[in-house]
């Protein structure tokens, strides 16, 4: 919309209160380039992502300053401009779009620069250049004060979520947990029924794989729950890295091949030097379990997953013990590299996986890793995954790091008991 014809208006006067230390030939000088306008509520004086060349000076009325979040959320207001107040130097300074809208809120009579010059007032007067700095300074102050606020107010919400989100893990697998009891003991009954009917004995077998997956995944999600909630006690024994490798990688392999009818690969290198660790036994063969799961979860058939084992020096010269579990799938992502050790966290759309735990790219609750890396913090050990990146393609592949101490540090005072041993 444009403007009705210059109001008058002492430039001087409001200069002198906008930019503080001028003398009187700059003022006179930013008065001579500069012109006035007024404009009616609702116009933009500047608009996000536009490249515009205008510099304006608030001489009356009022203006909101906003700025779009997301298309979800729209635009947050960031503050309130009025009488002597600048907008639209970044933009100028930077040769940029403008980083965020300026609309009047009501009638408002601005003073106008053009950005040339305004290129020409700041090379010219170092007035006038300093006290835009100045304020500019105090801007990305307030700014930096209000998204602080603003993350403690979403961490604080975001706490309270994952409280609840925990207690619900844990009423749920609770409240599940006495059904599929009953459920599998009847079907037991009806198996010893029904022995000589073939039939339905394949029928109660399908039925009882079904059920012994609803108990893993209940006990897996009272696992992330004992984690989230500091009840993972460890009852720390020697335990024979490399035995306990073989065992779970043979495990896994025979479970991708008979429930899922996978052709895969697992081979095993251990370094003769691997010491034996002190360390929770269930604990890190449920780790294991996880992380070699995953890597034949996401490597398609015919391809080969190795693990690894070896001596390691921790931080402060620890000695420990380091698997590593490499495989020639579908690769992650740079952006996906810490966020898949989070509870519930998948890789890609939830509706294109495919169902069974050990079937390619397949379905499950996403808690697996996050055990895994609760288990690596409570020995003192730490877990990570590398990858040159993700292509369903060429397969680049993903190596999973897991390191451990031979002994692992004091436990802290407990708050409550538990021990992942479903």
């Amino acid at each position: 919309m444009t403007h009705v014809a210059e109001p008058a208006l002492n430039k001087i006067a409001l200069l002198s209160q906008t930019f503080t230390g001028l003398n009187a030939e700059e003022l006179e000088a930013m008065a001579r380039v500069t012109h006035a306008a007024t404009y009616p509520p609702g116009h933009a004086l500047c608009t996000e992502g536009a490249y515009e060349e205008v510099f304006y000076i608030i001489a009356s009325g009022e203006a909101v300053i906003t700025k779009k979040v997301s298309e979800a959320e729209g635009e947050r207001k960031l503050r309130d401009v009025g009488e002597g107040d600048f907008v639209g130097e970044m933009a100028l300074i930077q040769n940029a779009p403008r980083a965020a809208s300026v609309r009047t809120t009501t009638t408002c009579t601005v003073l106008e620069m053009a950005k040339a010059d305004f290129e020409s007032m700041l090379s010219r007067s170092p007035h006038m250049a300093i006290s835009i700095i100045r304020t500019t300074l105090n801007r990305m102050r307030q700014n930096d004060q209000m998204a602080i606020q603003e993350l403690r107010r979403t961490n604080q919400i975001l706490r309270q979520l994952d409280r609840n989100k925990l207690e619900f893990i844990q009423v749920a697998a609770h409240e599940l947990r006495t059904p599929i009891t009953v459920i599998k003991g009847n079907t037991n009954i009806l198996r010893l029924e029904l022995r000589d009917n073939a039939r339905l004995l394949e029928v109660l077998d399908g039925l009882t794989k079904g059920i012994d997956r609803m108990h893993e995944i209940v006990n897996t999600m009272l696992d992330v729950s004992r984690i989230d909630s500091d009840r993972l006690k460890l009852a720390p024994v020697p335990v024979p890295l490399r035995s306990v490798v073989n065992d779970i990688a043979h495990r896994a392999e025979k479970e991708a091949r008979e429930t899922a009818g996978r052709q895969l690969q697992i081979v095993i290198e251990h370094d003769p030097a691997t010491p034996l660790i002190h360390a929770d036994p269930t604990l890190i063969q449920k780790a294991l379990y996880h992380v070699i799961s995953n890597a034949i979860k996401y490597t398609p058939d015919g391809g080969v997953i190795t693990i690894r084992t070896r001596p390691v020096t921790l931080d402060g010269n620890t000695p420990g013990a380091e698997v590593q579990v490499a495989d020639t799938g579908i690769g992650l992502g740079a952006e996906h590299k810490e966020l898949i050790f989070e509870k519930f966290y998948q890789v890609g759309s939830v509706a294109l996986h495919s169902s069974g735990k050990m079937a390619f790219k397949g379905g499950g609750p996403g808690l697996g890793l996050a055990i895994a890396r609760g288990v690596a913090r409570a020995h003192g050990g730490r877990i990570w995954v590398e990858s040159p990146g993700h292509d369903e393609a060429t397969y680049p592949g993903s190596t999973f790091y897991l390191q451990l101490p031979v002994t692992p540090p004091p436990a802290p005072p407990a708050n409550g008991t538990g021990l992942l041993n479903g």
